[in-house]
C-alpha cells in the first residue's frame, strides 16, 4: 500500500481527505496539533493503515526531527503529501500585527516549506515518483476584506508548488494546489452568518464548497491517474471564478 503524509488530519477538510485516502486504499500518516475522537475512531477502524503523530507546526525548526526521525523514516516510502494544515489570521491590514503574522506564516508556509523538502528526500531516497498537494484558498485569486494575509499565505504556497514542480519533474515528483473554496469549517466558523451568506452568493452554485469535494479532488491528484498533472491550481470552489 502506498504512504501518503497529511497534515492537520484531525477534523473538516482533513478528515474528509483522510476518509477518501482510506477508501482509495493509502495508508495515512496523520499530523496535527490534537487528535480527535473522530481521527481516533478512523485509527481503531482501520487498523495499520492510519497512524497520527502530534506536532505544531509553529516550530518548523523540529519538522525533521520530529516528522523525519521520529515518524516517517527512509524507511517508510512517501508516495505523497498532502499539505493541508493551516490557520487564519484574519484583519484588515491597517491593524497588522507581526507577531500574529510570524505566528500564520510558520504554520502556513515554513513547515508545509520544510516538509516538502524532506518528504522530496524520502522521495528519492526510495526511487518514488511522488505527488505533492497544497490546499490553497480562493482568497488568492479574488478578494476578500480581511483576508489580506491569509490570502498572502496561501498565494506564497502556490508559487512554491509551482517551482517544485518545475525543479523535480525530471525525478517523477509532482506538485499542485487545491484551490478550495469558502467551507464550512472550523476555520470559517469566526466570520458572521451575514458575511458567510455574501460569500456564497458570490459564487456560481450559491453554496459553500463541499468538503468531499475537495477530498476527492485532492486523493485523485495524489493517484496515478493524475500522473501528467503537475505545477497547476485546481479549482474546486462552486464556480467563484
Amino acid at each position: 500500500m502506498k504512504n501518503i503524509l497529511l497534515t492537520g488530519c484531525s477534523r473538516g477538510v482533513g478528515l474528509s481527505i483522510a476518509k477518501s485516502l482510506i477508501a482509495s486504499g493509502y495508508n495515512v500518516y496523520g499530523v496535527s496539533r490534537k487528535i480527535t475522537p473522530e481521527y481516533e475512531q478512523l485509527m481503531n477502524e482501520n487498523e495499520n493503515q492510519v497512524f497520527y503523530k502530534s506536532f505544531d507546526l509553529a516550530d518548523p525548526d523540529s519538522v525533521q526531527e520530529q516528522l523525519f526521525k521520529n515518524y516517517i523514516t527512509n524507511s517508510v516510502p512517501l508516495h505523497g503529501f498532502i499539505n493541508n494544515a493551516a490557520i487564519a489570521y484574519d484583519d484588515i491590514i491597517t491593524n497588522l500585527n507581526l507577531d500574529r503574522l510570524r505566528n500564520m506564516y510558520e504554520v502556513n508556509v515554513f513547515s508545509p516549506y520544510n516538509i516538502t523538502k524532506y518528504a522530496i528526500r524520502n522521495m528519492i531516497y526510495n526511487r518514488v515518483k511522488g505527488s505533492i498537494v497544497h490546499v490553497s484558498s480562493i482568497s488568492v485569486h479574488t478578494g476578500y476584506k480581511g483576508l489580506a494575509m491569509y490570502a498572502g499565505s496561501k498565494g506564497a504556497l502556490e508559487a512554491f508548488s509551482k517551482n517544485t514542480a518545475r525543479e523535480w519533474g525530471e525525478r517523477g515528483v509532482r506538485s499542485n494546489c487545491l484551490v478550495a473554496g469558502f467551507m464550512d469549517t472550523d476555520m470559517s466558523a469566526t466570520l458572521g452568518d451575514d458575511m458567510k451568506d455574501r460569500i456564497f452568493k458570490r459564487t456560481s452554485l450559491k453554496v459553500p464548497t463541499a468538503l468531499e469535494s475537495v477530498a476527492d479532488m485532492i486523493t485523485f491528484l495524489i493517484s496515478e491517474e493524475a500522473k501528467s498533472i503537475t505545477g497547476q491550481n485546481i479549482h474546486v470552489d462552486s464556480g467563484t471564478i
